[in-house]
């Protein structure tokens, strides 16, 4: 198990890959994950955005990496909301691309993740 103790076990990976595995990470930032309504995105956003500030005070990379991810993922599984109410992309077994069914609360929360996704990415000397 990768832990702020053993850093040199994470193996950065693209994407939202790994980001259920990594503790105390996981157990630090999931309760705050949110996006079922703009409010809650918003709440949640901030929240993890601050936590990315912390780690990166402490100089901590594979806390900031993990931040990241879930902004990103925020942003993807909003998107995913947005597009298809049920969650689901493909019907199920014959794997046909389902109809798009907008939901503009899910579209307003991805908007708000990606917006403190690049606020992250503003931030002075991130990896450095």
């Amino acid at each position: 198990m990768i832990s702020e103790r053993t850093p040199e076990l994470y193996r950065i990976g693209k994407g939202e890959q790994g980001v259920l595995l990594v503790e105390p990470y996981k157990s630090e930032i999931l309760p705050h994950w949110k996006f079922k309504t703009p409010q809650a995105a918003r709440n949640s956003a901030s929240k993890i955005y601050k936590m990315f500030l912390d780690y990166h005070s402490k100089d901590d990379f594979v806390g900031m990496d993990m931040a990241r991810k879930f902004l990103q993922m925020g942003y993807t599984r909003s998107r995913r909301y947005a597009n298809h109410k049920s969650g689901r992309k493909y019907s199920g077994k014959s794997k046909e691309l389902l109809p798009r069914d907008e939901d503009h609360e899910k579209a307003q929360s991805a908007q708000i993740f990606i917006r403190f996704g690049r606020r992250r990415e503003r931030t002075k000397d991130i990896y450095s």
